[in-house]
């Protein structure tokens, strides 16, 4: 896992060759469309391009419980976005979020269609439009924000800094996945000790932020991120596993996290959703066998 050798960087970075790893072919210093590609549009207002990586688990977990809760308007369709063959850098994708990244919501319920890129943006857009899952004001609005930038800012280091050197790099280097791995454990410790005291991340009520905080961090300790459960030691994290087993036993996470999925157990997949009908069965084997 050691690497003697030292780089000595050039005096101008240039990009020469791929970088090396599982992602390798979408990764590029320069951003907009490399294809001309629209974008389909279902039948109902609110329309999401994504995939079910945690980012992605995020906004479909908020949909199916807006719906669960009653809103009626919250109904969507969901597109699935395959990012490893670059539909994220086609004309229609990249209009609707400058970033090529999933995911990416479309609101046509006004005059003019609204835009909403990034997954916390997402979640408190959501929020605020259906009046649920975020407090109104005072103190609990701003621990619930609080814990949903944490996230924003926290993941990156756990998914592009541990997951990309331990699990996606070309080669294992010591330094950088024992700098990650410290990091991703204070990380799990901070939520350790909050959770300690706390049912849910911004109190006794289940928010935004734990819609956020969970499809990264509950799959982490539950041993399904990177295959790196027994690494880090997530069994010392007894809290956070108590709330990630709470939270996993909603009926709304449970569809949610199948939305936009293609690996796993096929019972676990359902790569688009266009009505609540499409998580029976006999819906979801048609879907899955006409997507392949």
């Amino acid at each position: 896992m050691s690497n003697t050798s030292e780089y000595t960087s050039p005096k101008v970075w240039t990009w020469d060759q791929e970088s090396g790893g599982k992602f390798a072919s979408i990764n590029r210093p320069i951003a907009g469309p490399t294809h001309n590609q629209d974008l389909p549009v279902g039948r109902h207002p609110l329309q999401l391009y994504s995939l079910a990586t945690p980012n992605g688990v995020k906004v479909t977990v908020m949909l199916e419980e807006l719906l669960a809760l009653g809103h009626s308007g919250a109904e969507y369709d969901a597109w699935l976005i395959r990012i490893h063959d670059g539909d994220q850098f086609g004309s229609g994708f990249v209009q609707a979020n400058p970033n090529s990244k999933i995911p990416a919501l479309m609101d046509h319920s006004g005059n003019t269609p609204v835009r909403v890129f990034e997954s916390g943006a997402i979640l408190q857009y959501l929020a605020e439009k259906f009046g649920a899952f975020l407090p109104a004001g005072g103190a609990a609005r701003a621990e619930c924000l609080s814990w949903l930038f944490w996230q924003m800012g926290s993941a990156p280091f756990l998914g592009g800094g541990f997951g990309h050197f331990y699990a996606y790099a070309p080669a294992k280097f010591e330094y950088p996945i024992n700098r990650y791995a410290m990091e991703v454990k204070r990380q799990l410790d901070v939520l350790d000790r909050h959770l300690a005291d706390h049912r849910f991340l911004a109190g006794d009520d289940y928010t935004i932020a734990d819609m956020a905080v969970w499809p990264w961090y509950g799959t982490l300790v539950k041993g399904q991120l990177y295959e790196a459960g027994e690494f880090l030691s997530v069994h010392e994290y007894q809290h956070v596993l108590r709330w990630t087993d709470e939270i996993a036993l909603r009926p709304a996470v449970q569809r949610g996290r199948k939305v936009n999925r293609t690996w796993g157990e096929p019972s676990s997949q359902l790569h688009e959703r266009h009505e609540a009908a499409d998580f029976d069965t006999k819906t979801q084997d048609r879907l899955d066998t006409s997507a392949t």
